[in-house]
């Protein structure tokens, strides 16, 4: 299925990419139906406010890092050391996981969530990085425009094979490949159906 851009302009009014940009990387990552399709567009719309962010938000209050980072913060005097710090915080919560290296070399940091659907972690990074033949700096850098933050999003979902979820209309598999759980189910429900909507009228 080929996209429109009076489609486009309704299921992202927000996106800044061109229909030619957007079917040229669905084409390379094979969302090619409209359940693909539309499954992107809603998960990636909840995951992004609407395609308004493309990194991950980590100014965080002492009493929110208690809240949301329970193993990394036990006590309040440690969580307001980092508090309103998303450098320091990153650093501190993803670090020695995920390919990143101590809390002191700052990997959490470079390496913190970005993208429509948040790529995290440097061997995520490099996983993307090997893909499109360059180098770390290079995909960091490429992550955070438009085109970047479009087609990290369509690695992590090739990656972790999020189409065959779409070809059963299974939005519940979906999102515990996205989320790691069913968080904020409802709303990707609706926004599925009103993508789905869209392109089957079309």
């Amino acid at each position: 299925m080929t996209l429109t851009q009076s489609q486009l302009s309704s299921l992202a009014p927000n996106l800044t990419l061109p229909v030619s940009k957007v079917n040229e990387l669905f084409s390379k990552y094979g969302i090619t139906s409209a359940n693909r399709i539309a499954g992107f567009f809603a998960q990636c719309g909840h995951e992004s406010g609407d395609f308004r962010y493309k990194a991950e938000n980590l100014n965080y209050s002492a009493c929110s890092l208690l809240k949301v980072f329970p193993k990394y913060f036990k006590d309040v005097e440690l969580a307001q050391q980092y508090e309103r710090d998303p450098e320091k915080i990153a650093s501190r919560v993803y670090a020695n996981r995920m390919g990143n290296s101590t809390e002191d070399t700052r990997d959490g940091w470079t390496y913190r969530g970005r993208g429509y659907i948040q790529l995290t972690g440097k061997d995520n990074y490099q996983g993307f990085a090997n893909s499109r033949q360059c180098t770390l700096p290079e995909v960091v850098s490429y992550i955070e425009t438009p085109d970047g933050a479009f087609e990290s999003a369509l690695y992590f979902w090739n990656k972790a094979s999020i189409n065959s979820f779409c070809d059963r209309d299974d939005i519940v598999g979906m999102t515990k490949r996205i989320n790691g759980g069913t968080n904020g189910l409802e709303d990707r429900k609706n926004r599925y159906a009103k993508c789905k909507a869209i392109l089957y009228k079309s």
